[in-house]
């Protein structure tokens, strides 16, 4: 990718979060980046190939975190599920104040044939599928506290509702490594 189109991506990627993907235009990303529309056009020939690729950067750099938080959390399916929710909490804080993005992206892209629509939905996937490889049989609950707290995170209703969340799986988990089952 050109310095142009870095600096386009990373304009529209502020922008698409702070502001939500149908308020920010090409003319304003093109004037935040300081190129011209023929240069983002003839990098990502239109502005849904630009929430694509904002999407698809973001969703690299939230496995990529989670990946290196589970690298440390040890082999205990309670510890790395705390990992991934612990994760989620200095994520939010750091990169997502208003909210999940990918929820966000979804109130304003729900339709299967948009092409960030498969990003969106690709995310949520890969984390049901990481807390099922996990916690199996606690996966599905996992994934609805994860997401659950999310939300109540960007709305801000109570404070600290991923560590809420948090300490409603690992009592989950717990309660599973406890009698045998699946999840250790």
């Amino acid at each position: 990718m050109t310095p142009a189109a870095r600096r386009a991506l990373a304009s529209a990627s502020r922008l698409f979060y702070e502001r939500g993907i149908h308020a920010v235009g090409v003319d304003l990303i093109a004037a935040e980046a300081g190129v011209t529309k023929k240069t983002l056009y003839d990098r990502f020939g239109s502005k849904e190939q630009i929430v694509v690729e904002y999407l698809a950067d973001r969703d690299e750099r939230w496995r990529a975190y989670v990946g290196e938080r589970l690298e440390t959390a040890g082999p205990r399916a309670v510890d790395r599920v705390r990992a991934v929710f612990a994760a989620s909490r200095d994520w939010m804080d750091e990169h997502s104040p208003k909210g999940c993005g990918m929820v966000n992206a979804h109130a304003e892209i729900s339709d299967p044939s948009h092409p960030a629509y498969a990003v969106i939905t690709g995310q949520k996937r890969w984390m049901l599928r990481l807390f099922t490889d996990l916690a199996p049989a606690q996966a599905r609950t996992l994934m609805l506290l994860h997401e659950g707290a999310l939300v109540a995170h960007g709305l801000r209703v109570f404070a600290d509702p991923i560590g809420v969340a948090c300490e409603e799986a690992v009592v989950l988990v717990e309660g599973v490594e406890a009698v045998g089952g699946h999840g250790s």
